[in-house]
């Protein structure tokens, strides 16, 4: 077995209280914005669906998070378990971010997520909705890249 092939706990079936530490660890390593680290988390097969892109691997996860974290500056997100069963979570998020104009926009969306048996993701889909916001109205504000303080509220702490 390879390094990008050890099992990646937790493992499925998942419980409300594993599914929510899946749901964690997956929202620091993006917050981390490292393409490479993130990608890890997947089967080399992974299929993945965001907006409206659809590819598969390892190597395309890994160009499309390089493309998505060098249009989208101080990116911070957090995820929150919406419903589990054995090997499927689904999670709902916002991330905030900018564009290279100064332009700041909080994107809300839902996660379907597929886990193999070792914990590693072979299937993701996402819905997104970008919805500009003022820079007074930005909630997600503890230092980037990095994770969430576990401090900081979740979104149905914040009203989201």
């Amino acid at each position: 077995m390879t390094q990008t092939e050890q099992p990646r706990p937790p493992l499925p079936p998942f419980t409300a209280e594993t599914a929510a530490e899946k749901a964690r660890k997956a929202e620091d390593a993006w917050n981390s914005r490292d393409p490479a680290r993130v990608a890890l988390a997947y089967t080399p097969d992974s299929a993945w669906r965001n907006r409206a892109e659809f590819f598969s691997g390892r190597p395309a996860i890994e160009a499309f998070l390089t493309r998505k974290w060098q249009a989208e500056h101080e990116y911070r997100l957090i995820k929150e378990v919406w419903a589990f069963t054995g090997n499927r979570i689904a999670v709902r998020f916002a991330y905030e971010f900018h564009d290279a104009a100064g332009n700041w926009f909080r994107a809300h969306g839902n996660e379907q997520w597929e886990f193999a048996p070792n914990g590693l993701m072979r299937r993701r889909e996402a819905s997104i909705n970008d919805v500009p916001i003022q820079p007074a109205q930005r909630r997600f504000l503890w230092p980037a890249p990095g994770p969430r303080p576990a401090e900081h509220p979740g979104l149905t702490d914040l009203g989201m």
